[in-house]
């Protein structure tokens, strides 16, 4: 996989997270830093939920699905751009993926409350951007932009 869809232009701040497979005891960190980040520069309500929905669902997927990733965030003049990028499995069938309630959480992620299978949609959803690649025993990367 390439870095087909960074864009490094007009960064004001840039945050980075690593997240560690099956670190259930961690899941949401990132994402509530990026949340308290991001309202400290007083970014508008709404703006900030979306970004904190597809932080958090994209930070839970990796400890649940992936072998281990990251989350940057590009903080620019005119929108919020979230990369994801984990180390594989990678996704077999990515418009599977992308319907509601298909999971392939194990039972144990289940049984903690997680793999409802509403992670890559409500990704999309709260996106104005979405754009994911996903190759077998490789890995995926996902690219959410969140404009103001």
């Amino acid at each position: 996989m390439n870095s087909y869809f960074r864009n490094e232009d007009n960064i004001a701040m840039k945050l980075h997270y690593d997240v560690l497979k099956d670190d259930f005891s961690r899941a949401g960190e990132a994402s509530s830093k990026i949340k308290n980040m991001l309202r400290q520069l007083v970014i508008d309500a709404n703006i900030l939920r979306r970004i904190a929905i597809a932080t958090y669902e994209a930070e839970i997927n990796l400890v649940i699905h992936s072998l281990g990733g990251t989350i940057d965030v590009y903080i620019k003049p005119e929108c919020v751009e979230i990369y994801i990028e984990d180390y594989g499995p990678g996704i077999e069938n990515v418009e599977l993926a992308m319907t509601k309630g298909y999971s392939t959480a194990t039972t144990i992620a289940r049984e903690m409350g997680f793999g409802a299978g509403m992670g890559l949609p409500n990704m999309e959803k709260v996106s104005d951007e979405f754009v994911i690649e996903s190759i077998l025993n490789v890995g995926t990367k996902i690219k959410m932009v969140v404009n103001y």
